[in-house]
């Protein structure tokens, strides 16, 4: 027989609040089950295999920054675990992956400190950045690329584009972290960039950038050069392979989307 638990039990196995569970039953991302107290014939929420693997995905795409009307959305269609779960084990690859360099970095470090050897800047540098500089965000991000939007943007253009942000900076942080797990989640499903959910997903990225400059073809000129220099460096290259990928999908959603609506 399948076990259900009850909504105390669930939070409690899955490191949720009782209040969480509610609030995705009443967005509609989770339905309990139902069953009857003998006695008073009153009606329990249980939460059945079915409930926890719906759990499951609800939990691995908030994990990943995406907002519950996002998840909403992608958890609409069909056969939906099979992508959270290949999503998850992407990620958890590449961070596998990573600390198995860090690891080796570590050790290494020590070795040369055990015979006698000082570290050098590169042996720091790597270190640091294998070991602290991890799960790069957009505001990391942002501060990773500075260097680089110095060099073509002035210190007038950038102080505009600050002064039009239509929100602070924080929330457009997390708008574009939203998004780019958003983006995450449909390329790991196999969505094409023409498929509904992108083109929804490029009209919403689109709208952001027009209230900073986006439609200012100088301006997009100059962000195409800013990040076409990041490329161009290994270091900042291998840190954002990621996120490349990301945005060449993006831009591949935003280029459907403009044909479409020209």
């Amino acid at each position: 027989m399948d076990m259900h638990l009850s909504p105390s039990e669930t939070a409690r196995r899955f490191g949720v609040s009782i209040k969480a569970l509610r609030l995705y039953e009443q967005r509609g991302l989770l339905k309990p089950a139902r069953t009857t107290n003998g006695t008073t014939g009153s009606a329990w929420r249980v939460y059945g295999p079915d409930q926890i693997a719906r759990l499951h995905q609800i939990l691995a795409l908030k994990h990943l920054g995406l907002s519950l009307a996002r998840i909403a959305k992608l958890l609409a269609g069909p056969d939906t675990l099979e992508s959270v779960l290949a999503l998850q084990e992407d990620v958890l690859n590449r961070e596998s992956a990573r600390l198995v360099r860090a690891l080796e970095l570590v050790r290494a470090a020590r070795g040369k400190l055990a015979a006698g050897q000082a570290l050098s800047i590169d042996d720091l540098a790597n270190l640091t950045r294998e070991t602290v500089m991890t799960n790069m965000d957009v505001k990391e991000m942002g501060r990773t690329l500075k260097p680089f939007a110095d060099q073509h943007f002035t210190a007038e253009e950038q102080k505009a584009l600050k002064a039009a942000l239509p929100m602070s900076q924080d929330d457009v942080a997390r708008f574009f972290s939203g998004l780019i797990a958003e983006a995450q989640v449909l390329m790991k499903a196999g969505d094409a960039v023409s498929s509904p959910a992108a083109q929804d997903l490029a009209r919403r990225w689109i709208a952001m950038n027009t209230q900073f400059g986006g439609n200012d073809p100088d301006l997009r000129a100059k962000g195409r050069a800013v990040w076409n220099d990041a490329m161009s460096d290994p270091a900042v290259a291998a840190r954002l392979a990621r996120h490349r990928e990301i945005f060449a999908f993006v831009d591949k959603a935003i280029t459907h989307f403009n044909a479409l609506t020209k």
